[in-house]
């Protein structure tokens, strides 16, 4: 089973993490799939940049997010589609 879940990087005390998708059984940081997104907890407000087209790609296709990515996916919804202006 396929889930999207958080690696954590960066150094001591100073956690950056990456949304990817992985093989359920593997360890956290383990070999993944595809980098999704990155969300960075230190900064204020937290930074979350998600790829909103392969999240939705990827969970079509039966991957499952963990508890901490839908409360990430939830805070930070797309952006609606750019409205083109009116031809004259």
């Amino acid at each position: 089973m396929l889930m999207i879940r958080l690696a954590r990087f960066g150094a001591k005390k100073k956690p950056f993490y990456r949304v990817v998708v992985i093989e359920k059984e593997r360890a956290r940081n383990g070999r993944h799939l595809e980098v999704i997104g990155h969300y960075n907890p230190l900064t204020h407000p937290a930074k979350v940049l998600l790829k909103h087209d392969r999240l939705e790609h990827w969970t079509k296709n039966g991957a499952q997010m963990s508890d901490t990515v839908k409360r990430l996916v939830a805070a930070n919804p797309p952006a609606p589609p750019p409205v083109a202006p009116p031809v004259a």
